[in-house]
């Protein structure tokens, strides 16, 4: 009886182990220009586990950097440990890494592929986006927020002979620092949320 109680305790913890490791984390979608610097901004927040790089939003199947991407934005797949942070912890750190009055792309990169967006898959994460753009909206009365949040879709991660766009920022740091200076990014966020930036 001992053996078969031990037995079954095991599969249990063997078969439901994972599927409560697995309950600990969600995924967010979001798009704040260059993924490059959102996979950085991201990565570095304790308790994401992972960040991928690629595209969304857009209609053309199998979009590529180099070829086309026509409709999509360049966006990041955030997996996130929900015992350190929640969806709210997320959007808090996605405002204050963007420049959320800028309807043509973000910093230096232009046009539609590096506009901001916030995608929601579910009421409840629609709920929270809205209101966290209220907040933002509040916060700066004499601007106009143009960051839309739209209905999540497939996610295409860039991949075979475009993967070295995935953690760039650790692949070539010194190309990526130099790239993420000339653009203006840090020094358009501190301008915009002065000490709430966490880059």
């Amino acid at each position: 009886m001992k053996k078969i109680l031990t037995l079954a305790i095991t599969c249990a913890v063997l078969f439901y182990g994972p599927l409560a490791m697995a309950a600990k984390t969600k995924q967010a979608i979001l798009a704040g220009g260059c993924f490059w610097c959102m996979e950085k901004d991201f990565e570095t927040l304790e308790g994401v586990t992972d960040v991928i790089s690629g595209f969304t939003g857009g209609k053309l199947k199998n979009p590529t950097y180099s070829g086309n991407h026509q409709g999509h934005y360049e966006a990041v797949l955030i997996t996130y440990d929900t015992s350190v942070l929640s969806y709210q912890d997320i959007l808090d750190h996605y405002w204050v890494n963007i420049d959320p009055f800028d309807d043509k792309g973000q910093f230096c990169d232009k046009g539609p592929s590096y506009r901001s967006a916030i995608f929601v898959k579910n009421e409840s994460e629609r709920m929270l986006a809205e209101k966290s753009k209220q907040a933002v909206i509040s916060q700066f009365p004499n601007q106009q927020v143009v960051t839309p949040i739209l209905d999540a879709s497939t996610f295409y991660p860039i991949k075979g002979d475009e993967s070295y766009h995935q953690d760039y920022y650790k692949k070539s740091p010194i190309r990526y620092a130099t790239y993420r200076w000339g653009c203006g990014r840090d020094a358009r966020l501190e301008e915009i949320w002065g000490d709430a930036v966490t880059h």
